[in-house]
């Protein structure tokens, strides 16, 4: 309380009735993978541009790149990428004189990353030691020349040079200073921004130049190039991916596969596309534990390879209501060779969810709704195969004459009736969330009648806004949801002695029409029949 000690007019703010509750987001996504390049902790993509400068183009051998292309065509917004290496994986690194470069996630991609430095561009007398770093990557190993020296492509002297390459990433960082305390510090500048290295301070000093290369002869022996200190050397991928890779940890330092997922408190769906490796046996399972441990997230997945030709021997990988299987496999276009490809639909689903979530909101079964990208499927699956999977709660994806490939299944994997919609699931995490945040104040906070009224106040407001959003069933409010607290109701005298306040909420959640059934008789002219 204030203290009044001396006349006067005090002015004072104070906070009247219940604190709002803010509803969370439900539509960022969580994928796990291997990866071109890039960090191995989490980091949050916008768009699949954002994911190619970041992490590079797509592989072979992975189909994440290509579930992050189908997240964001199908309207997903924002996803959490972890990129996945094998045991052992080193990052490449070099020195330029008391400067070390590390690149900045492991593997031997950052043995293709070359460094060049050279004056600074607003170099004064009153600055001399201001400098230029430019940091070159290429997918593959470009061609040596002139005995090893790589043909620099930004030297203007080899514009038409036969040996020229693009690097698939030029980064330029100019005008950089060695001095700690200035604003264009180089660590300052460069860790946390470039795509490719960190910048690590060994002593004190600008960056070594390039000797001599800057001189060289186009047309003699030599060439302008990036020999020094370039490439990295050191960078190596490790064993083959295994289950634990994608188990990953959070040990100081290295925050790594579905542990390092399961600190992002912003996701709330999670996926693997590549959980039909066979040496990834068991990932499956491992994701839908971390949804079911923090229950506040949901897993999509895909049917798995040896169960894909025979669609009556599907069945659920586990009885659990916190994850949905889909079924078929989608082909799209594939972006690297034009041809058709086979993806699993786990990154385009994903994305189906998101679109849903914010066109009508996540009360809406993520069904009837258009996979963007795909232009077949594995197996066209008749309505007689249907009739086998639906209640096995394998969610089908159908292409109907006329009305193109569609989500045609909204269940979980949960044999329990009142979880088997994907979107009760999904209301609940959100309800449950968007309370747990929105009532942090009430911790500590004197545990009696005031506080109890506050919070009640604050939950039925929130849940009257989704009452009027269509996300709960009932004509008024009352038969929507109830919200119960206090003596005796919820808690007892030794609860509140104990430091527990208890709130009892009940919420109608709406439900899908999945089966809209049409009655039709026949009736007699003139007849007066009204039912």
């Amino acid at each position: 309380m204030p203290e009044y000690l001396a006349p006067g007019v005090y002015i004072e703010e104070v906070e009247l009735g219940a604190k709002p509750i803010e509803g969370v987001s439900t539509s960022t996504a969580g994928l796990l993978g291997p990866t071109e390049r890039g960090p191995v902790d989490p980091r949050l993509v916008v768009n699949f541009t954002k994911f190619q400068d970041l992490y590079g183009g797509f592989l072979s051998d992975s189909f994440l790149a290509y579930a992050v292309e189908g997240f964001f065509r199908n309207g997903g917004q924002r996803c959490f990428v972890g990129r996945v290496v094998g045991a052992g994986a080193a990052a490449a690194g070099g020195d330029l004189g008391p400067v070390r470069l590390e690149a900045v996630g492991p593997g031997a991609w950052g043995n293709r990353v070359f460094a060049k430095v050279a004056d600074a561009s607003l170099t004064t007398a009153a600055s001399p030691d201001l400098f230029k770093l430019t940091l070159l990557y290429w997918r593959t190993v470009p061609p040596d020349v002139d005995g090893g020296a790589l043909v620099d492509p930004t030297d203007p002297r080899n514009r038409l040079h036969p040996d020229r390459r693009e690097p698939d990433v030029l980064e330029v960082f100019d005008n950089l200073s060695p001095v700690a305390t200035s604003g264009d510090y180089y660590e300052r500048r460069v860790n946390g921004v470039s795509r490719l290295v960190e910048l690590v301070r060994e002593a004190d000093g600008r960056p070594a130049a390039q000797g001599g290369a800057e001189d060289a002869d186009l047309n003699g022996t030599g060439s302008p190039g990036l020999t020094l200190n370039g490439p990295l050397t050191g960078g190596g991928d490790g064993a083959a991916l295994a289950l634990a890779d994608y188990r990953g940890a959070t040990t100081p330092g290295a925050r790594t596969g579905l542990a390092a997922l399961a600190d992002v408190d912003e996701i709330s769906m999670l996926g693997v596309p590549d959980e039909d490796d066979a040496a990834l046996a068991g990932v499956t399972g491992e994701l839908i534990d971390q949804c079911e441990n923090l229950k506040d997230r949901f897993a999509v997945t895909a049917a798995l390879d040896g169960t894909r030709t025979d669609p009556a021997s599907l069945q659920r990988v586990r009885d659990t209501k916190y994850a949905a299987v889909y079924y078929p496999w989608i082909r799209i276009v594939d972006p690297v060779t034009g041809g058709r490809k086979l993806v699993p639909p786990t990154g385009h689903v994903l994305g189906v969810y998101a679109r849903s979530d914010t066109e009508r909101g996540v009360h809406k079964a993520p069904a009837n709704e258009v996979v963007r990208g795909a232009v077949d499927l594995e197996f066209a699956i008749a309505k007689g195969e249907q009739d086998l999977l639906n209640p096995r709660g394998i969610n089908v994806i159908r292409s109907l004459p006329g009305r193109g490939i569609r989500v045609w299944g909204a269940r979980t994997m949960s044999s329990d009736g009142a979880w088997k919609y994907v979107n009760v699931r999904r209301l609940f995490i959100f309800l449950e969330e968007s309370i747990d945040q929105g009532t942090q104040y009430a911790v500590f906070e004197p545990n009696d009648v005031p506080l109890w009224e506050q919070v009640r106040g604050s939950v039925t407001a929130f849940l009257t806004t989704q009452w009027r959003d269509g996300k709960l069933q009932g004509r008024t409010p009352a038969e929507a949801f109830f919200v119960r607290v206090g003596i005796p109701e919820t808690m007892t005298q030794d609860d509140v002695d104990n430091g527990r306040l208890i709130v009892l909420v009940g919420v109608a959640p709406v439900r899908p029409a999945e089966f809209v059934i049409f009655r039709i008789t026949q009736m007699p002219r003139g007849s007066d029949i009204t039912e």
